[in-house]
């Protein structure tokens, strides 16, 4: 055996029997140095990681220290719980986490009311709620109101009035088709320009106002069921708007239910009843279709005769559109008629609006007599 074979041979050790065993050696104890340093390792991060679980436990959700930086305009939608609140404002880096806000908000959050705020970015979430809660703090945004029984061209006017943008800008917008107008108007927004107050808010343009009133307008035709009831009393959803646009021209508070029925009554009756072959007889119709402003004056003969396609003393049926914007109740009204057997009414009484209902054209008679007795008392007609 060489000097070398005896530097590679492996070391032995006898135990008290004879037998050799294998000396362990430098390399083995180097091993288990190695392993007990593992052991070791994974026992800091095990510990770390649980104290940093505990820690996070009982720190709380994430939370911005504040007081924050810049401006955010901030919006409460209707509907908005304090949950959808946080999220949105998570969304626009106003708070860290919904949970924060959440726990910040849960007695004020409550009270928040719906609009626009101003905030900034990175809030303290107790921050963000004191802002909200407060109504003191809603942005307060330029106002347009359009009233019932406007015909489209003089809601035109009133928006261009109240805004920054020219009649023009508006019939521009009318014909771009992106109003949001159901299929049925066929692109005419005549009676779908909702009659209501509307915030101008800054960076709106002429669509997105048009297309604010007609979503309003939505909201009332949901509320009325306007094609569900539309399909019962076997007309159209165009039909009714047309039908609405008359009782808002006509009537007032609890007398509309019953125009709307002496409408169907002509339209759906036996035109021999009450006389009237199927015609309406309705003057608001009449001077929409002459381009007159309705009930500013009575109707000459020659205006009554004049043959267009409102004129609803001619033509029996409806006119082709609507000839004004009916609001909430006219809408309802279309959609749900009185029960009766009218075929006339006669407002008698304009100062008061006191309207009068008869089955046959003998009674519209005394009805007219009544108002013509009116008339030579009061400067109103």
């Amino acid at each position: 055996m060489t000097e070398q074979d005896l530097v590679e041979e492996e070391s032995y050790d006898y135990d008290p029997g004879g037998r050799r065993r294998k000396s362990r050696g430098a390399k083995g104890c180097l091993a288990v140095i190695v392993a007990l340093a593992v052991l070791a390792g994974g026992f800091y991060f095990g510990l770390t990681k649980g104290v940093s679980f505990l820690a996070d436990q009982f720190q709380g959700p994430e939370d911005f220290p504040g007081p924050g930086t810049g401006k955010v305009q901030f919006s409460v939608n209707d509907g908005d719980v304090v949950a959808q609140i946080g999220r949105n404002l998570k969304a626009e880096g106003v708070t860290a986490s919904v949970q924060a806000f959440i726990d910040a908000c849960t007695d004020e959050g409550t009270g928040i009311q719906v609009g626009d705020y101003e905030l900034q970015k990175e809030m303290k979430a107790a921050d963000a709620c004191e802002v909200l809660a407060d109504p003191g703090n809603l942005i307060g945004f330029p106002t347009v109101t359009i009233p019932e029984g406007l015909r489209l061209t003089e809601i035109v006017s009133t928006l261009a009035e109240n805004t920054d943008f020219p009649e023009g800008a508006f019939n521009k917008a009318l014909e771009s088709g992106r109003i949001g107008l159901p299929d049925y108007a066929e692109g005419n927004a005549e009676g779908y320009l909702f009659p209501a107050t509307y915030e101008i808010k800054p960076g709106m343009k002429p669509v997105a106002i048009l297309k604010m009133m007609v979503a309003r307008w939505q909201e009332a035709a949901d509320a009325a069921e306007l094609e569900t009831k539309a399909a019962e009393l076997g007309h159209t959803p165009a039909e009714l708007m047309i039908i609405a646009s008359l009782i808002e021209a006509e009537g007032r508070g609890d007398d509309m239910p019953k125009i709307a029925r002496v409408i169907y009554n002509r339209l759906d009756g036996p035109g021999d009843k009450g006389g009237t072959n199927g015609t309406l007889g309705i003057d608001a119709a009449i001077a929409y279709g002459l381009g007159l402003s309705p009930g500013s004056t009575e109707l000459t003969p020659e205006q009554l005769a004049e043959d267009t396609p409102y004129n609803t003393r001619l033509n029996a049926g409806l006119p082709p559109t609507p000839i004004e914007a009916p609001g909430d109740d006219a809408i309802a009204a279309a959609a749900n008629p009185a029960d009766g057997d009218w075929y006339y009414y006669v407002t008698v009484d304009l100062s008061t609006g006191e309207t009068k209902f008869y089955e046959d054209y003998d009674g519209f008679l005394e009805g007219r007599d009544e108002y013509k007795a009116y008339c030579e008392t009061s400067d109103r007609c």
